[in-house]
């Protein structure tokens, strides 16, 4: 039996314009959209509030504050999932690549401790359809950890794995260009000691000595002969981007300076930078701020990061600060830019043709309201 949906009254956020009009949905799939209102019986009538495609998410760490909401704490697996889950939908994101670290610099780790349940509960989740937002999976490969290539032979051939990354997050590699800094950030967020903190680097250095070159050769191999796409993760300088290209990566997560977002470009990359950074103004490592990369046209996704909220946030600020930055080029940056760049071009843009995820978006004092989420025509916030 077929399903309709008219969307009446809104202002359309489509891939080149924003218009006041009307969106055609028949089983879950944009028809049409068009200029003026619609007399449909049973139209939605939106108000004037905005319709945006659904938000397309491809790194965020967000799952894994629901598996630990403390140290040491393990929270059940189904009820950390659907927790996760409502707060991705309510944030407008109708895809996510859940961006789950299979290794940790510091060790044994909660998310090292925890990420078989997470791939399990996702899984789980997806099969059964219970999640809001459809759920993917994005690999972060940490490449200094002696299990490094074990885990990702565990994993990598589960249908949902979509994405994977090259992470080394051994201290004073790429993140953290500023000394004083990594260790500010260390031992605050992790309670260290400087004594604490020096065995800490000087273990994480002998570690990558040992394994970085020779795990990320096996694992990128690995992504290519699965035809994955690849993501460079914090790259610092143009040494950095000439190894991720020779890699065939096609996407930058995060370049840490202008030198490395700039040659990433160069190389073919898209350039992921973070929302938090953008509604925060700044890095909180030091680095790039996002602000001035995508005002110079060197970024090209945004991303949650570590919250979902910031990504609509995200967007309205940057349609509304002076950068030469309209709403509909600001809405494509986490919507059918990241779709395309992991190949899901069925979605990311409120065309006929396309999937009919739809989000229903109001400002209150400049500040964007999710008020109703579809994902394929269905409603699901």
């Amino acid at each position: 039996m077929s399903t309709e949906l008219v969307f009446t009254n809104g202002r359309i956020v489509t891939a080149d314009a924003v218009i006041d009009g009307t969106v055609l949905v028949r089983d879950g799939q944009v028809v049409e959209t068009a200029c003026g209102r619609s007399d449909a019986a049973g139209a939605i009538d939106l108000e004037g509030d905005f319709l945006l495609p659904g938000l397309v998410e491809l790194h965020t760490d967000n799952l894994e504050k629901h598996f630990a909401p403390r140290p040491g704490v393990q929270w059940p697996s189904l009820p950390a999932v659907m927790a996760h889950d409502a707060q991705i939908a309510a944030a407008g994101i109708t895809t996510v690549f859940d961006s789950l670290s299979l290794g940790d610099v510091r060790g044994d780790s909660d998310r090292v401790k925890n990420r078989a349940r997470m791939v399990e509960a996702i899984c789980a989740v997806s099969d059964r359809r219970l999640s809001r937002a459809e759920h993917r999976l994005h690999l972060r490969c940490e490449v200094t950890p002696d299990d490094a290539v074990e885990a990702v032979d565990r994993w990598i051939d589960l249908p949902l794995v979509g994405l994977i990354s090259i992470n080394d997050h051994t201290p004073g590699q790429r993140q953290f260009l500023d000394p004083e800094k990594l260790k500010q950030y260390y031992m605050g967020k992790f309670a260290m000691t400087e004594e604490q903190f020096e065995v800490f680097h000087a273990r994480a250095l002998d570690q990558h000595a040992r394994n970085a070159a020779r795990h990320r050769r096996e694992i990128v191999a690995r992504a290519q002969a699965r035809v994955l796409p690849l993501a460079s993760h914090d790259d610092a300088t143009r040494a950095h981007v000439a190894e991720a290209v020779g890699d065939g990566m096609t996407i930058a997560e995060f370049p840490t300076t202008r030198e490395a977002a700039e040659a990433s470009r160069e190389g073919g990359m898209a350039v992921l930078v973070g929302a938090p950074n953008l509604v925060l103004g700044g890095s909180h490592s030091g680095n790039i701020a996002a602000i001035d990369l995508l005002r110079d046209g060197q970024a090209d996704i945004l991303s949650s990061d570590y919250v979902p909220a910031s990504l609509m946030e995200g967007l309205f600020r940057l349609s509304a600060a002076d950068v030469g930055i309209s709403l509909p080029q600001a809405v494509r940056l986490a919507s059918r830019i990241p779709a395309e760049a992991v190949g899901l071009g069925d979605r990311g843009e409120i065309a006929a043709g396309r999937r009919a995820d739809l989000v229903r978006v109001r400002l209150q004092d400049d500040a964007p309201m999710v008020r109703a989420v579809w994902r394929e025509g269905e409603r699901v916030v």
